[in-house]
């Protein structure tokens, strides 16, 4: 081996100041669903369109799953899975409720 391809190191995971901060993502993740759904009625033939401008807006740089549904007085419950490292993996989240609208957004 060349002292080259000795020499090269791989991170696996980001050092202390390029951590996920989920405070921060939040605040904004929580601002971009108030501008796009305050005063929004649901309407199921254009939910999926919403969740994917939304999910767009946000992704940028971030992982992002946005869900959608209809106020109508009932419960939800919502799981998710995913591999994570305790050291470095973090999650960020915010919900967007009104008269019409649930929403709620994890990355």
């Amino acid at each position: 081996m060349t002292e080259d391809a000795t020499s090269q190191s791989y991170n696996i995971r980001p050092n202390y100041k390029q951590k996920f901060r989920p405070a921060v993502v939040s605040k904004e993740i929580h601002q971009i669903l108030a501008d796009r759904l305050t005063g929004v009625a649901y309407h199921p033939d254009t939910c999926s369109q919403w969740t994917r401008e939304i999910a767009d807006e946000i992704k940028n740089k971030l992982k992002v799953h946005v869900t959608m549904g209809e106020m109508r007085g009932e419960g939800v419950r919502m799981g998710a899975r995913c591999f994570w490292d305790a050291d470095t993996d973090n999650i960020a989240q915010d919900s967007f409720i009104n008269a019409s609208v649930n929403t709620t957004t994890l990355i």
